[in-house]
């Protein structure tokens, strides 16, 4: 006798579909919509094909916002993820150490967007902030309003502070999930500390780390609430970030075919770049299971 199936089960499920078509597909297609087309107010529009397509990758401005884009993403994820690492084996495993621990680990992702931009906005001016008043006491003159390499150091300084304890959350809960049998062997082997941490903690955090990875990256490469309201992109350029100069060309400069394409091409380039992380990740992790299955 064959088993019914019910299909009830799919009314459940389909103000969860509404909702994601209202607040996802929908304005999605807009997007595409204009992208392709060029308006001239009353609601004219105009069929241009692939023209802003063209445009946007033939343009020096998109390929400087690109690769600072980059730049700032691969070095949050240098200084974030090794820093996570350590900061999670430092914490404690047992004890009233650990909600401690935990709780001032959460802290800073509690602040908003914009509060965590004023702070450093604020904490970094010269005349009255702590940081920009005391780098200028010992005799660095830091002043990130007018030199691009302190803009940079401050934004991703700011960041590291802001989202590090998220990649120290997921380490912590992958450390903790390994069972204690795993080091009483590594001692009765004689295992190093180095050799514990390689061979036992770095392949049980893979899982961990892999998502960490993926949600720092797009997190980093989508950033602008942070940089906007400390630099505003500047000095000059040189903090201008392809969501900053989206904004000026979408609202600023209310040039909605181009923005719509370059906020295509900019999801399809977060899309790239996370399932290549993804990909090499994962095939570092089965490579690692089949060397240890082997030996």
């Amino acid at each position: 006798m064959e088993k019914t199936v019910n299909n009830k089960a799919w009314f459940m499920v389909l103000p969860v579909l509404l909702l994601v078509a209202f607040t996802a597909v929908i304005p999605l297609m807009t997007v595409v919509n204009y992208a392709f087309q060029d308006s001239f107010g009353n609601n004219q529009f105009f069929w241009v094909g692939i023209e802003w397509f063209q445009e946007l990758l033939a343009s020096e401005r998109f390929h400087d916002a690109l690769v600072r884009n980059l730049i700032f993403s691969f070095s949050i994820l240098a200084i974030e993820i090794p820093l996570g690492i350590g900061i999670a084996l430092c914490m404690p495993k047992k004890g009233w150490g650990v909600p401690v621990c935990l709780v001032l680990m959460a802290l800073p992702l509690l602040v908003p967007w914009n509060v965590v931009g004023t702070i450093w906005q604020v904490f970094g001016r010269a005349d009255i902030g702590l940081l920009g008043y005391f780098l200028n006491l010992i005799g660095i003159n830091y002043n990130y309003t007018q030199d691009p390499i302190a803009a940079w150091a401050t934004v991703i300084v700011m960041d590291v502070w802001h989202w590090t304890s998220l990649v120290v959350l997921l380490c912590y809960a992958g450390l903790v999930s390994i069972p204690e049998a795993y080091y009483q062997a590594a001692r009765i082997d004689g295992a190093s500390r180095w050799a514990v941490f390689r061979y036992i903690q770095l392949p049980k955090m893979h899982s961990v780390l892999l998502i960490a990875v993926l949600l720092r990256f797009m997190d980093s490469f989508m950033i602008y609430t942070e940089p906007f309201v400390v630099t505003g992109g500047g000095p000059g350029n040189s903090t201008t970030f392809l969501s900053i100069d989206l904004v000026k060309m979408a609202i600023g400069q209310f040039d909605l075919g181009p923005a719509a394409a370059m906020s295509l091409v900019y999801f399809l380039i977060i899309l790239l770049f996370s399932w290549v992380f993804y990909t090499v990740m994962n095939n570092a992790g089965a490579e690692k299971k089949h060397y240890a299955g082997e030996e």
